[in-house]
């Protein structure tokens, strides 16, 4: 029997629901959550998401405000603005849309951000926190990720083998920190696999939840996984085709049909995680609201 295809976007918008009362109950006590991103240069998929961002915070009652600057700002005055924001009580989470152009100290950038208005997660302090378990922001995907495991009834995570193809800052090392924790909804075994890694299949098929994230289109094959695997896929690639008005079309880094013959359960794309990375740093943005609501 086919595997059930989770649906992202509908655990995206229970959330996003989730956040709305979260939001109205804090406006209720003279508190209205502020995010605040910056942008700098003129890239046409990062203009995007941060618009698809402040979208998002509105619709869920956050206040949201941009700063966009030229791709020649300097330094200084990058590092000002996150300054000024740090000082503002109405600033209650800071993004940084990366990648900054060349010339621009990403690692400076981000390190400049307090922590606790750190809702992308990114701060040495809140990746240190997190690989002890204690409670902190973490990067947008890899909560989204764990989000779509626990509301699809996939909670008993003690002793499963859960392997990521990635080992990057933003998907493999922040999601493992979650998952390994000595904690009900955790204590899963993680390996973290590069995609170069030879005879990967070796480590792909005694997964019983398989987490990828490559941007290679297919590369994941159904002899790769066992039967009954969970397959969540962070993949997003353009691949030709005629049947579409634009003869293309997005896919990610499972074959997704012959895959889902084989799974108990497997995220599409689009549609998959991709929804719940934008909803989960909202879910950051209102945290840290309630916490300095809490102070």
């Amino acid at each position: 029997m086919p595997g059930k295809i989770i649906d992202g976007r509908k655990i995206s918008a229970e959330i996003r629901e989730e956040l709305k009362a979260k939001t109205d109950k804090l406006k209720a006590t003279g508190i209205t959550p502020g995010l605040a991103g910056i942008l700098v240069g003129e890239d046409p998929g990062s203009a995007s998401y941060v618009r698809l961002k402040e979208k998002g915070a509105l619709d869920v009652g956050i206040s949201a405000q941009s700063v966009r600057f030229p791709e020649d700002v300097s330094e200084e005055e990058l590092l000002k603005t996150i300054d000024r924001l740090n000082e503002d009580p109405k600033v209650h989470g800071i993004f940084i849309q990366l990648p900054l152009p060349k010339g621009l100290d990403e690692a400076k950038a981000l390190n400049a951000i307090l922590p606790e208005k750190d809702v992308d997660g990114f701060h040495p302090i809140n990746v240190g926190k997190a690989w002890m378990g204690q409670p902190v922001f973490l990067p947008a995907t890899p909560i989204g990720i764990y989000e779509i495991l626990l509301r699809s009834g996939y909670e008993d995570l003690k002793g499963k083998e859960v392997v990521i193809v990635n080992v990057d800052d933003l998907v493999g090392k922040p999601l493992a920190s979650i998952l390994v924790q000595a904690k009900p909804k955790a204590g899963a075994n993680v390996t973290l696999c590069h995609p170069a890694t030879p005879n990967l299949t070796s480590y792909t098929r005694r997964a019983d939840i398989l987490v990828v994230s490559v941007n290679k289109p297919k590369f994941i094959t159904a002899d790769m996984v066992k039967p009954g695997v969970i397959a969540i896929d962070f993949g997003s690639n353009w691949i030709e085709d005629p049947t579409s008005k634009t003869g293309r079309r997005t896919v990610g880094d499972i074959d997704f049909d012959r895959v889902k013959a084989k799974a108990e359960a497997i995220t599409p794309v689009p549609g998959g995680v991709g929804p719940m990375t934008v909803t989960m740093l909202l879910a950051n943005t209102v945290k840290a609201a309630q916490m300095h609501a809490e102070e």
